[in-house]
Order: C-alpha cells, then sequence, then structure tokens
C-alpha cells in the first residue's frame, strides 16, 4: 500500500449565521464538503497559503485570521486503482471576511483544480451534508459556541 502525508491549511469563515464551504473536485474527500484551503507550496508560509487557497477557490481574500487547531486524520482511498493509505494534516483557521456582502460574492462554480464550487450554508442545512473531517471538527466547535 502506498503511504502518503499531506500538509495543508483550511479556513472556517462566518457571516452572518452562514458557513462558507467548497465541494471537493478530486481525492480522497471527491464531493464531500470541505473548509476553503489546501496544501502550501514549497516555501510558502502557513498564511500566506491560507490567504491564496481561500481566494482560488471561493473569490473572497480573507481579512484576518486566526490559529484555532490543528488536526490530522488517517484516510484510506484509491488513487490510480492502487489502495493508498493518507496522513491528513490540517492546520485550522478561524477566518474573517472584509467584503461588503460576501454572501453574493463568491465562486459557485469549479476552480478547475480541487473545487466544484462555494456555497454558504446555514448550521441547520450543514447537518445534512456529507463533510469532511476537517469540516466536521470545526462545525462541531461551531455549534458548542452557539
Amino acid at each position: 500500500m502506498n503511504t502518503h502525508t499531506h500538509v495543508g491549511v483550511y479556513g472556517l469563515a462566518v457571516c452572518e449565521q452562514f458557513y462558507l464551504l467548497i465541494q471537493k473536485a478530486r481525492g480522497p474527500y471527491y464531493g464531500k464538503w470541505d473548509l476553503p484551503g489546501g496544501r502550501m507550496e514549497f516555501g510558502e508560509p502557513p498564511e500566506t497559503a491560507l490567504k491564496r487557497e481561500f481566494e482560488e477557490e471561493t473569490g473572497i481574500i480573507p481579512l484576518q485570521w486566526s490559529i484555532r487547531s490543528s488536526q490530522s486524520v488517517v484516510v484510506n482511498w484509491e488513487y490510480r486503482g492502487e489502495p493508498e493509505e493518507v496522513h491528513h494534516i490540517g492546520i485550522l483557521y478561524d477566518v474573517i471576511i472584509g467584503q461588503n456582502n460576501p454572501l453574493e460574492q463568491i465562486k459557485r462554480n469549479p476552480d478547475a483544480e480541487d473545487s466544484l464550487g462555494a456555497a454558504w450554508f446555514t448550521l441547520e442545512q450543514v447537518k445534512d451534508l456529507q463533510l469532511t473531517p476537517f469540516a466536521k471538527y470545526m462545525m462541531h466547535l461551531s455549534q458548542k459556541e452557539r
């Protein structure tokens, strides 16, 4: 079995009690809803990667962010017909968006990379979605804080 470690940065943005998620376009979480974010490029600081990934996947540039937690999971899936085990490590951020009317200003269409599109959801709507482990973790924290 192939093993692989993936380290990424991910952020939870909240606006007027709506939560911003993207739908995964590839990888072991294909089709599930995730936090905007992804892999850091070589030598890239985590916060720079968070801003870049957020803009690529949602069209929104974070105004402020703060680290909430780090999490890791091991995911088994099949890549090109071969079993693979991925150790997925995420640095998780709370994100503040400074744009006017961000509920309307998001990329709802695929980004041709990792996202099938972004959408805003209420906590009630999120309960019916298939979420990635990091999205589940951050949404659980948000529910506890309400």
